[in-house]
């Protein structure tokens, strides 16, 4: 269940995000989702990618500081609310998510929300209790 996410530390200056991404082109790692967060000296680019072993060795062989960071999927509601609810669920469990990102696929009506809290197992543990899909990690990485 729990996803298996790059965490690469970059230089925040221009052009500095287009490297890591033609290092995992040239190894032929595809990405599935990626969200880039940034302070005035450097920048977390965090990426699910369909192979996150080969994405880290292929960006670590290449000088770049990548960290393996576990999160989890959960499935929401592509509507309008459907963030909000599973929000709701997390704040009411009083968990204190550190960082979250989204995206819509294919299945119909519905999107997948990454999270990451200091306790991913009760995250797992309130999400299934509350009957949101935790989304297996195969699934993400072969979407």
């Amino acid at each position: 269940m729990k996803i298996k996410q790059l965490s690469i530390f970059l230089q925040n200056k221009m052009g500095s995000l287009a490297k890591p991404l033609e290092v995992l082109t040239v190894a032929d790692v595809n990405i599935r989702a990626m969200c880039m967060a940034d302070t005035s000296e450097f920048g977390i680019l965090r990426l699910v990618v369909d192979d996150p072993e080969k994405g880290k060795e292929a960006l670590e062989q290449n000088n770049f500081l990548v960290k393996i960071t576990e999160i989890i999927g959960v499935e929401m509601n592509d509507a309008p609310g459907g963030l909000t609810s599973v929000l709701n669920i997390i704040k009411d469990n009083n968990i204190d998510l550190e960082y979250l990102y989204a995206f819509s696929h294919d299945k119909e009506g519905k999107a997948i929300l990454l999270l990451h809290a200091d306790d991913i197992d009760n995250l797992i543990e309130v999400m299934q209790k509350n009957n949101i899909t935790v989304t297996p990690a195969e699934e993400v990485y072969n979407l």
